[in-house]
């Protein structure tokens, strides 16, 4: 990654204050955080989570949606899970959450400028590290364009927080809210018609495989990819994936050397 991108050693601690909490959409909620980790707090990042229970030993990892460097407070969208998640999704305002982070390498947005394109690409639960991108390149004086996929129309989310920085096409695999597909309906019309400066994406697998295969040879195209991690400092190698024409079985650690990936680099 390059020179914009968080140095390893400022990863923080700290007991963050729960602001507010909320269901959106089923089995997806909207936490607010406060505290002094929000000022190093950077666009594709993500914050480890301990659960308050003993018995949870592993923190979880959530991607930050939105950075509020004023008001020191960050917004993080996740869906309950299992267990663990479903704890966190019944804290209150006034709580707190013992946080790890911010975490891992975020989007590179120095390789856009004002004037220029950029397209960004979200699944599900991948979409909400794409709302401070958007905020940020759109300050930057790029044009924003987001493709969000979802199953269905109650899944949607966050389209009215994107739509304030660009354009917004929604995917719903039923066809139940907007295009009737994947996001790979909308974006292939998309390239055709417009050349892309950057591109930024989160989501699952099937869909980063997609983008990785579309856009290999793009020189800033960018895969962030949603991991099950152990210990979040790439001690464990739990998170490994593997990169592409490496001489030997080259690893990486999505918490560690990620979560953020050029395309064309890793196996997907």
């Amino acid at each position: 990654m390059h020179s914009s991108c968080k140095d390893k050693t400022s990863v923080l601690k700290e007991n963050l204050l729960i602001v507010s909490q909320r269901e959106i959409a089923p089995r997806i909620f909207e936490m607010k955080l406060s505290g002094e980790m929000v000022m190093d707090m950077a666009p594709g990042q993500f914050l480890h989570l301990r659960v308050p229970d003993p018995s949870k030993l592993l923190r979880r990892p959530i991607s930050i949606c939105q950075i509020d460097k004023v008001n020191k407070v960050a917004t993080i969208v996740y869906r309950v899970e299992r267990a663990g998640t479903a704890i966190l999704s019944q804290l209150k305002a006034g709580d707190r959450v013992d946080t790890m982070g911010p975490q891992g390498n975020g989007f590179d947005l120095s390789v856009v400028s004002a004037g220029q394109k950029a397209l960004l690409i979200g699944g599900g639960i991948g979409v909400p590290p794409l709302v401070e991108t958007a905020k940020q390149l759109a300050a930057k004086g790029v044009e924003v364009i987001s493709v969000l996929g979802f199953a269905n129309k109650d899944a949607v989310i966050l389209e009215e927080a994107l739509s304030a920085y660009g354009k917004v096409y929604v995917t719903t695999d039923d066809g139940s809210y907007g295009t009737k597909g994947y996001v790979s309906t909308v974006v292939d019309e998309l390239t055709k018609e417009y050349s892309f400066d950057a591109i930024y994406s989160c989501g699952a697998p099937g869909m980063l495989k997609y983008v990785d295969q579309k856009f290999e040879n793009h020189p800033h195209a960018y895969l962030s990819m949603e991991s099950r991690m152990a210990c979040g400092m790439g001690a464990c190698y739990a998170c490994v994936v593997h990169l592409k024409n490496a001489q030997d079985a080259a690893n990486q650690r999505v918490c560690e050397d990620g979560p953020v990936f050029e395309t064309g680099k890793i196996i997907l």
